[in-house]
């Protein structure tokens, strides 16, 4: 391989049912690549064909922490990321990861976390390519009107899992 060669990230994948239906996790050698719906948009998040392996480690402890989410018993995930996206897509993924939980900011607070007042709109394409869902909570972002919005997992499911955060904090 020559030193200006890219080396092509290998993905593998196992299948998890959910509360909200199953998942597909994806992992690299350096993280969870993504969880993705079951009737995602397949250009949504292009991660090459990923080989199913039920035995990877990364993708066993995701399983893991999702379940003890929907359990109600993880409010945090602790699992290594490894965004596939631009530099400006990963910035806006990073913010979301640190919502904390129970908290809903709008599209235009993501923009001025990231310290881009004026770039909503792109803050909103950029959380519609979020490859990493319910652990990058992208679920948690809401209109400026304090209304659901658009979803890769559907509203209704949008609506299931801040439910589930809502009744979690009060346990």
């Amino acid at each position: 391989m020559k030193a200006n060669e890219k080396r092509e990230t290998t993905y593998s994948y196992k299948i998890m049912q959910s509360p909200v239906g199953r998942l597909k996790l994806v992992a690299s050698e350096r993280g969870l690549a993504a969880i993705l719906w079951e009737n995602d948009d397949p250009k949504r998040v292009r991660l090459g064909t990923p080989v199913e392996d039920k035995n990877n480690p990364v993708l066993l402890e995701t399983e893991q922490q999702l379940n003890d989410y929907f359990a109600g018993k993880r409010k945090k995930f602790s699992i290594k990321f490894d965004f596939a996206g631009t530099d400006f897509q990963k910035k806006v993924w990073e913010t979301l990861a640190a919502i904390p939980f129970g908290e809903t900011p709008s599209y235009g607070e993501i923009a001025t976390r990231i310290g881009r007042p004026d770039a909503a709109r792109a803050v909103g394409a950029a959380i519609g390519r979020n490859p990493i869902s319910i652990a990058v909570p992208c679920h948690r972002v809401i209109g400026s009107n304090g209304k659901l919005t658009g979803f890769a997992g559907g509203l209704h499911t949008k609506a299931s899992l801040l439910s589930l955060e809502s009744e979690s904090q009060t346990v």
